[in-house]
């Protein structure tokens, strides 16, 4: 048996042989992969490392764009509403001064529409009163003409006359007229007219 110990080899150390073979491959590969290889990884990885801090700068620099561009819509936005609310106001007091306008043109109208009435009134008024002069007139001379029992064909006589009574009916209705002047200053001007 211990014979067959001496002659078996250890299973744990391997042969010479293979360590020499093991280890000049091993170099060899290492040489290939350190002078081939890795620089290829390398460059890899940093162009890789290049291309994601490049985008993270890029992304940092759009974003900072883009914060830029919302401030300038932002205020572009305030100045927007800022004229619009100008441009309300402004409208509110032109549509003031509008109708402030037209009311007092409508007020100027109406007034001038009611001294036209006033003044045609007061022409028809006194158209009519001279026509009912003239026809009391005529009738107060028949009249007189009658009681009295003379003819009062006399223009002079018929005109005094005439005159005394129509102002004797205007004392007596300014006496009941609404303004309260009496009948008194009428007569006393009647009585000295005559």
């Amino acid at each position: 048996m211990t014979n067959l110990a001496a002659e078996s080899p250890n299973p744990l150390i391997p042969p010479i042989g293979e360590i020499i073979i093991g280890l000049i491959a091993f170099g060899i590969l290492f040489f290939v992969v350190a002078k081939f290889v890795a620089p290829r990884f390398e460059q890899v990885f940093r162009a890789r490392r290049e291309a994601i801090e490049g985008g993270i700068e890029r992304a940092e620099a759009m974003q900072a764009e883009a914060k830029a561009a919302l401030e300038r819509y932002q205020a572009q936005l305030a100045e927007a509403r800022t004229e619009a609310a100008q441009i309300r106001d402004q409208a509110r007091a032109e549509g003031q001064q509008i109708l402030e306008e037209l009311r007092a043109q409508a007020q100027e109208e109406s007034a001038r529409i009611v001294a036209r009435g006033e003044e045609q009134l007061a022409s028809s008024r006194q158209q009519v009163v001279n026509e009912l002069r003239g026809q009391i007139g005529r009738l107060a001379v028949d009249l007189a003409g009658r009681v009295v029992g003379e003819s009062l064909e006399d223009q002079a006589r018929r005109t005094g006359t005439v005159d005394r009574f129509l102002d004797q009916l205007d004392g007596m209705a300014a006496g009941a007229s609404p303004d309260g002047r009496g009948a008194t200053g009428s007569s006393v001007y009647v009585q000295g007219d005559r």
